[in-house]
């Protein structure tokens, strides 16, 4: 465990974030995902940030670009800048501003981002994932209803 602050800014990384990391717990709403996840990316812990995107999506997702982006920036703060955990009952929505330095300068990723819940377990839907899916097919969030009636509404 370490008493180093935490890349999410919340406190200290034992405290907030690394047992999310270790799996020890999973994040209790979509906002501590979506920290947790910032902090994956300061950490370089690619892993993590794999599994806790839709199940339908990770195998599309290219581990190296991912790992590449990861270590190529210094993430410097994050910024939340709005939180709606219920967009729905299985739906939540994050909007922040991610603040890195990517060797030359400094830049601010600002997203909306949208998360799913499935089974208790918060998920990240990755907009950018290339995939071929119809309305009709099985969500790629696993819960089992068409991908029109889930999630296709928040990609």
């Amino acid at each position: 465990m370490s008493d180093q602050s935490c890349p999410c800014g919340s406190k200290s990384y034992s405290n907030c974030c690394e047992p999310l990391h270790l799996g020890q717990i999973k994040a209790q709403t979509a906002e501590q995902l979506m920290r947790s996840r910032y902090s994956a990316f300061a950490k370089h812990v690619i892993d993590y940030i794999i599994e806790t995107t839709a199940s339908g999506q990770q195998q599309f997702l290219d581990r190296q670009a991912i790992t590449d982006w990861s270590k190529a920036n210094q993430w410097l703060k994050l910024e939340v800048v709005h939180s709606n955990e219920k967009l729905d009952k299985h739906h939540a929505l994050v909007e922040f501003k991610a603040h890195y330095h990517d060797g030359k300068q400094t830049h601010i990723h600002h997203e909306l981002s949208h998360f799913v819940k499935n089974q208790a377990i918060w998920y990240f839907l990755d907009p950018t994932v290339e995939m071929q899916i119809t309305m009709k097919q099985a969500c790629i969030c696993g819960s089992g209803k068409k991908f029109k009636q889930c999630c296709a509404q928040f990609m």
